[in-house]
This record gives structure tokens, C-alpha cells and sequence, in this order.
């Protein structure tokens, strides 16, 4: 589809500023991720981006799980006087109980949400000027109550993240990263982990390696990839199945992602896996964009004996050496609180939310958001809490499961 809407200069809900006041000239929003991407990858080979922004994940992302679902897209472009882009936004256009609000595409399967941004233009905007382009990109879209921006980055490489400058506060979890050293690929590990944690590590090590030889397989091939793909949906549908809780990749969509993300010439994912004899135990599932590899999800064999000597702690650690010999330096661990996380990991990203309303309907809204944001954040440091809300989480997906059975 070509532009849905090009809005120049200046609009009724913006301040009058000229383009150079402003910084961009002009707002383009498209439907079709192929209509942006020339710009999107010319933009990408400089920009402040997470792997979440990277054209190959959201677009991959696009092609299965936003097609299947019937997902409104509208990719967002601002550019300079001369056509350039200065920045592109990727968003989804959700709609609930009446309101309409843009929020970053990749939902909960995106540990990062933030835009694409040249980083002179980033770190030209402030808060005020942030706000009046988003009620700029607000008009050019059409409709829209509000804009919720979640799991955003309060600083990428250094430089201020405009949408977070006007965040309402923090995300109930951060996410945690390692910074890695060439030619020193043990050197950051001895200085994050204990040695306890080394001692406990090195004994597991050693039990894993009774069970018979074993090597960490990067999925390349179609064969290796579905290969990989099939352990890993198998492994996690059993471990939330012993949770109790939806398990978020039972979805068929995920699996055509994840073989759209790792295949081509140059894959928006990793897949990795830790064979035994020949056999998956544990997988690994990564983002990489520039110098850092992000990861996504990862799962372990639960039903075997191999299972005791932690196998995905021994994978992530093989793999953490591994990105490390290819040039990598930052591994990130995503969001959430885990204690291996915190056992491999001496840094985190600060992430934040951000409610931006644009009409009354979304003034209501954004406060209810913000609300369950802020008391989801307090709930997580409350552990006894925490336990009971996973249980009734699960207990809901269950009555809606036999719900829809009933139906159907």
C-alpha cells in the first residue's frame, strides 16, 4: 500500500515550528513494510536501534505472527528536508474496549521497545519536542486514543531515548546484560560470577559430561533449523505445562517466525542448541544487531536425567564465548528476574513505560494502564504475591481453554 498519510511541516495539535526548528520535515506513514525498507536498512546501518527494531525481525515477525493474527500495522517514517530518514517508528495498531492506541510491533516476544533513530536526531529531541511529534505521527495515523510504550530503554549506546524521556516510570522488570572484552572471552565471566558460582558451574560441568560427548550446534540448514525449532517448542510446552500457566509460543504463528527469523542470508535470529548424542537438551533462541546478541527465549530437555546438571545454564554459558570469539560485546539476557540471570550478569538495563494520551477517551486509558503497570512492578517485588498471580494466571487460561472447547 502506498502512504496511508504525509503530513508536512506543521499541524493543528503540534506547536508551529519550522522543519529545522523541529528536526524532520515530514511524517510518512505506511501500512506495508516493504514500502520502507530500502530506507529502513539504509537508515539501520547507523542508527540507535535494539535487535527488535532491526528490519529482518520485525519483518519476519510481520510475515507470520502479524499476518496470521490480522495485526494493522503502520511503520512511521520522519524525515529531513532532503527525503532522508531520521528515524522510523514500527508500530501495531491495537484496538480494546473502544479504545484505539500504537504501540511497538513484536509485544511480549521483544524484550526492547523503542524507535529507529539517527542518533544527532535523538539526541536533538527533549521531552517537549518528543511529545509534539507524537501528536504529529498521532494525526497522520488518524484515529488514534493514545500511544503505550512499554519495556522501553531509558538510554541505547549512550544517547537519551526520546519516547522514554516522557515515561510515567519504571517497567515492572529490567534486563540484564553482560559486557564482553575480544580475546578476553573468560575475562567477563570471572568478573560477574562468584566462585561459587564458578565452583557450582564446574561441577555441573563435570556430571554433564558423564552423560557421553556433547557440542553446541548453531541451526543453519532448513533440516537443522526445524530440527532445533521442533526440541525447542516441545521443551517449552512441557515446562509451562508443569507451571500451570499459557504457554506464549503454543501459538502456530511462532513456529513460522522462528524459521522466517533464522533463515536467508542474513537472519534476524539464532538458533542454538546443545546436543547429546545426537539429541537437543537444551536450545537457545537470540537476536543479534551490531555488536550485541539478545536473547529471546531458551528451554531445556525436563524429562531427562541430563536435566539435573542444568544443561541450559551450561548452553548459555558456551554460548556467551562463543558471541564473544565472533566479535560481540554485549550480551543481554532479556527481561525478567531470574537468578541465573543475576548469577551471569553484573549490569541491567533501566526500562521504562510510557503513556502518551491523544484524545479523553485515551486520558482514561492511559491512567488505567499505567495503574496496572505500576501495581504488576510492585507485585514482582512482593515473591509470596507473585506465586499467587502466576497460579490464577494459570487457572484463567485453563477456564478459557475449556471455554473455547466448549464452543468449538
Amino acid at each position: 500500500m502506498s502512504a496511508l498519510a504525509e503530513r508536512p511541516a506543521a499541524l493543528a495539535l503540534a506547536p508551529r515550528q519550522s522543519a529545522a526548528a523541529r528536526g524532520y520535515a515530514s511524517v510518512t506513514v505506511e501500512s506495508d513494510i516493504s514500502a520502507v525498507a530500502a530506507d529502513w536498512r539504509a537508515l539501520e546501518e547507523m542508527a540507535l536501534l535494539t535487535p527488535y527494531q532491526a528490519h529482518a525481525w520485525v519483518a519476519a515477525f510481520v510475515a507470520t505472527v502479524g499476518r496470521s493474527h490480522g495485526m494493522d500495522f503502520r511503520h512511521v517514517v520522519l524525515r529531513d528536508g532532503r527525503g532522508q530518514p531520521l528515524a522510523i517508528l514500527p508500530l501495531v495498531i491495537t484496538r480494546r474496549n473502544g479504545i484505539r492506541f500504537a504501540e511497538f510491533i513484536g509485544g511480549k516476544h521483544a524484550n526492547y521497545h523503542m524507535g529507529v533513530y539517527a542518533p544527532d536526531f535523538a539526541a536533538s529531541l527533549d521531552a517537549g519536542a518528543t511529545r509534539a511529534m507524537l501528536l504529529e505521527i498521532a494525526a497522520a495515523i488518524g484515529g488514534l486514543d493514545a500511544f503505550v510504550f512499554v519495556n522501553q530503554p531509558v538510554e541505547w549506546r549512550g544517547i537519551a531515548n526520546p519516547m522514554a524521556l516522557l515515561a510515567a516510570g519504571p517497567s515492572p522488570s529490567g534486563s540484564y546484560k553482560l559486557a564482553l572484552t575480544a580475546g578476553d572471552c573468560d575475562g567477563a565471566l570471572r568478573r560477574a560470577m562468584s566462585s561459587h558460582a564458578h565452583k557450582k558451574l564446574k561441577n555441573k560441568r563435570n556430571r554433564f559430561s558423564t552423560f557421553g560427548p556433547s557440542q553446541v550446534v548453531r541451526a543453519t540448514s532448513d533440516a537443522e533449523i526445524e530440527r532445533v525449532i521442533a526440541a525447542f517448542l516441545a521443551q517449552k510446552a512441557m515446562r509451562f505445562a508443569a507451571m500451570g500457566i499459557a504457554d506464549p509460543f503454543a501459538d502456530p504463528a511462532m513456529r513460522g517466525f522462528l524459521k522466517e527469523g533464522a533463515s536467508g542470508e542474513r537472519p534476524a535470529l539464532q538458533l542454538y542448541s546443545l546436543d547429546l548424542a545426537g539429541r537437543s537438551i537444551a536450545t537457545y533462541v537470540g537476536a543479534v544487531q551490531g555488536q550485541r546478541f539478545s536473547g529471546m527465549a531458551t528451554s531445556f530437555d525436563m524429562e531427562s536425567e541430563v536435566a539435573k546438571t542444568s544443561p541450559g545454564e551450561i548452553l548459555l554459558i558456551d554460548l556467551i564465548k562463543l558471541q564473544c570469539q565472533a566479535g560481540i560485546t554485549c550480551f543481554d539476557l532479556g527481561v525478567g528476574e531470574a537468578r541465573y540471570k543475576t548469577t551471569i550478569c553484573d549490569e541491567r538495563d533501566e526500562l521504562v513505560d510510557t503513556f502518551v494520551p491523544v484524545t479523553a477517551k485515551g486520558r482514561l486509558f492511559a491512567g488505567v494502564a499505567r495503574a496496572r503497570r505500576s501495581a504488576k512492578r510492585w507485585i514482582k517485588t512482593q515473591p509470596r504475591l507473585l506465586k499467587l498471580a502466576h497460579r490464577a494466571s494459570g487457572l484463567l487460561d485453563k477456564a478459557r481453554g475449556r471455554s473455547r472447547t466448549a464452543e468449538e
